[in-house]
């Protein structure tokens, strides 16, 4: 986004750049420990130091970036504790979200969920792991959005973003950070309407999540 426009609001300028480096993790190509030069930074985006600087001060609030005096910025490295943390949040949030979507989901919200599953699938089978991620990711985030609470789908987007960070450190080689029957078992409670085992199958499900990965002692 170009800042040749002076009428154009520093905010706008400022969430391109947030938006750029957010969407960069959450899709694995920004791993931990990326470092983000500023310079760098405000040639791809043609905005100055402000601009770059006010997104990375917003990032690392988030906690997906980490500024250190006189090294500059860097995209977040989570430790263990962090990374239980997130899990422990991403069960009680994403528990309440699919208790709602079980409420309000309708036909068409279960096929559109299905299609998305045929899609998990065929990456897993291609064995295209970057599409894998994003999908598996995506599945989670749809369930926020037939949740209708945008409170809660803001949560989980930055929580996701956390997690892709945390999977990108700690996943256990040839594993699946999502597996795809265990969506396919929350789609089916979902479209029985039945939220309390729709809930308990998520806690599930995000606990095996948590248990693939390999924490340092």
């Amino acid at each position: 986004m170009k800042a040749s426009r002076p009428s154009e609001p520093s905010e706008t300028l400022d969430q391109g750049v947030y938006e750029a480096i957010f969407n960069g993790v959450m899709h694995g190509r920004l791993k931990p420990g990326t470092r983000l030069q500023e310079a760098s930074l405000c040639e791809q985006f043609g905005v100055s130091r402000t601009v770059v600087r006010q997104a990375l001060r917003r990032l690392s609030e988030a906690q997906i970036v980490e500024i250190v005096a006189n090294k500059g910025a860097a995209v977040a490295t989570p430790g263990p504790r962090e990374t239980r943390d997130v899990f422990a949040a991403r069960r009680a949030i994403e528990g309440a979200i699919v208790r709602e979507a079980a409420r309000r989901i309708e036909h068409g919200d279960i096929e559109r969920l299905k299609q998305r599953l045929r899609a998990e699938h065929d990456a897993l089978h291609e064995q295209d792991h970057p599409r894998w991620v994003a999908l598996a990711g995506g599945f989670h985030l749809a369930l926020a959005e037939l949740s209708g609470n945008a409170v809660l789908q803001r949560m989980l987007t930055e929580l996701m973003t956390r997690c892709s960070l945390i999977v990108a450190l700690y996943e256990t080689p040839g594993e699946a950070s999502c597996e795809h029957d265990e969506h396919a078992r929350l789609v089916e409670l979902l479209s029985l309407r039945d939220g309390n085992a729709a809930a308990d199958e998520m806690e599930r499900h995000l606990l095996a999540l948590e248990a693939r990965l390999q924490l340092p002692a």
